[in-house]
């Protein structure tokens, strides 16, 4: 069988409190093939950002991992030093966050944004990197790419800052994409948009997606499999199909009931 190009066990991981450690994940195990897309559901505050974080080693004290490993493509995250880790960030795994206008940089030029993705980790430069800028924003449909690629975060709408964060994310064709919440600062119409882009270009690029959302409603619709969050601890996990159809806990049938239309 082909190893997993993601492999999480039993990460755990511990926010330092005055008096005692508050666990926000608890013992969570996954893994997301090449090409697949994991969803991973839960309400807010169930943990799910944080594994996204720890996966990355981007916890921010008090926070910090307390047990577990991570293996991608083989070599355990967690070992690594922090500059081997920068060498993965961006290049190979990259992340899209809930809220572009505080993850762009306001007072630089979106191009030279996508572009800077590409020079950190030594793909282009000059020319080379603002002309690969151009064809990122083409490929994340965005109109008129030549002459957005000079505007700031604030000249673009939600949808197309969003689109940029992903275009960031894709500068160097990375294998794996960890989506926190892309869609939950954007109306549902240009939502859609978003999550058909995604789609479009997890085919084109064949990219493995970890999607972090509360809404079942768009795990049903892009994920192969869902893994389900409760409390820092993931409750279960399976295909799509069998979850939807013959959900095992209480939670999943309740996020399940929140969706217009949905299990009652």
């Amino acid at each position: 069988m082909t190893p997993p190009l993601l492999d999480v066990q039993h990460l755990t991981v511990v926010f330092e409190g005055p008096r005692a450690a508050l666990t926000a994940v608890d013992d969570v195990s996954f893994q997301i093939a090449q090409g697949e897309t994991l969803g991973l559901v839960g309400e807010s505050g169930s943990g799910k950002s944080v594994t996204a974080f720890a996966i990355l080693r981007l916890l921010q004290p008090p926070g910090r991992i307390n047990g577990g490993r991570v293996f991608f493509d083989g070599r355990d995250l967690l070992a690594l030093s922090e500059r081997e880790m920068r060498a993965i960030r961006g290049a190979r795994i990259s992340l899209i966050f809930q809220e572009p206008m505080t993850a762009l940089n306001p007072v630089m030029r979106v191009g030279d944004q996508i572009a800077e993705a590409l020079r950190v980790h030594g793909l282009a430069t000059g020319a080379e990197a603002q002309n690969r800028a151009v064809e990122l924003l083409r490929a994340v449909r965005i109109a008129d790419a030549e002459r957005r690629v000079r505007d700031y975060p604030h000249q673009l709408s939600g949808g197309m800052r969003q689109r940029v964060m992903i275009a960031i994310a894709l500068a160097c064709q990375p294998p794996l994409v960890i989506a926190d919440e892309p869609t939950t600062a954007l109306d549902v119409t240009i939502q859609a948009q978003v999550l058909e882009l995604l789609r479009e270009l997890k085919a084109q690029y064949r990219l493995a997606v970890l999607l972090i959302t509360h809404d079942f409603g768009v795990i049903a619709e892009m994920a192969d499999r869902v893994a389900v969050m409760y409390k820092g601890a993931l409750v279960e996990q399976g295909p799509v199909r069998q979850i939807l159809r013959a959900p095992a806990h209480d939670y999943t049938r309740s996020l399940l009931a929140a969706i217009p239309g949905g299990r009652r």
